[in-house]
């Protein structure tokens, strides 16, 4: 893609598309799951573990496992009740984790509140942990290894990289410090070589600190949280967010009319996080198959 145009102020924001930049990352990762298949007579494979029947989580599952199908990954489904417990739901995971069949796994969050999600998490091998979500791969996206990185961060940062957004010296602002959204999201920008602000719920004077963003990662859950006019001429605006009515953690119109590029809900950040979990899975199984996808 070219580089960023140049913002000015009767021009509103270039949109980053990320449909249509996860349709190529798929229809790449599909080639590459159809050579693994023909080279070693077994398909990737994805397991999906849900527990209870939030109706939001299902549709998600739903929707992950045809993106699965599409790209010519078979999946696994593990529905669990709600009344689950910590010590059953850890070792669901084990046991796929243990499951040379099985190359990822995703479990799908949140989990009902009486759930150690971090212990749940951490069954996971790392070795299949292809939504990034272990201390593992945390660890790796801190230090700069190889690994599998949290899906939506790494989508972002695919964004950015499409979009040629140069991040050098660049002062990034994360609104969010999820374990596996914001605070994920702020290492990779730092080993990009930003200068990193992480926000929260208990940050002073938000918006000034949101002003001096060059670049902006809005994931903080609030539905138009972030107002245009808290964006910095010129900022690039990464809407990690999606709420009720569709509309994401940034007013979308007035931060449109300052940044220079910007996300859309829907249609940005949310079909990345997919394309990414899908090309981490085929990864997955390339090496579980002592492969690697650039000999595919």
């Amino acid at each position: 893609m070219t580089t960023a145009q140049t913002h000015t102020p009767d021009r509103t924001a270039r949109l980053m598309d990320g449909t249509a930049l996860a349709r190529r990352i798929s229809e790449q990762t599909a080639a590459h799951a159809a050579r693994l298949t023909e080279r070693t007579g077994t398909a990737p494979c994805l397991a999906t573990v849900l527990v209870g029947e939030d109706p939001a989580s299902v549709t998600y599952v739903r929707m992950k496992q045809n993106r699965c199908a599409k790209a010519g990954i078979t999946s696994r489904h593990v529905e669990l009740p709600a009344a689950t417990t910590t010590q059953e739901l850890v070792a669901a995971l084990t046991e796929l984790s243990e499951d040379p069949q099985i190359s990822g796994i995703l479990l799908q969050h949140p989990v009902p509140h009486h759930i150690d999600e971090r212990a749940a998490f951490e069954a996971i091998a790392p070795g299949k942990d292809v939504d990034g979500v272990t201390m593992h791969s945390f660890a790796a996206m801190g230090f700069g290894l190889p690994g599998f990185v949290s899906c939506t961060p790494g989508g972002i940062m695919r964004l950015l990289e499409a979009y040629d957004v140069d991040l050098t010296g660049k002062h990034a602002v994360v609104v969010g410090r999820s374990a596996i959204l914001g605070k994920p999201a702020g290492m990779l920008l730092l080993e990009r070589n930003a200068t990193v602000t992480y926000c929260h719920s208990r940050t002073v004077d938000l918006p000034s600190i949101v002003r001096q963003a060059d670049v902006l990662v809005a994931a903080v859950g609030k539905a138009e949280f972030i107002r245009g006019e808290d964006i910095k001429p010129g900022a690039v605006v990464l809407d990690a967010g999606y709420n009720e009515g569709n509309v994401g953690d940034v007013h979308f119109e007035s931060a449109a009319a300052r940044a220079s590029l910007i996300t859309p809900v829907p249609g940005g950040v949310g079909p990345m996080t997919i394309a990414v979990l899908l090309e981490q899975t085929v990864r997955a199984a390339a090496a579980q198959a002592g492969l690697d996808l650039a000999e595919l």
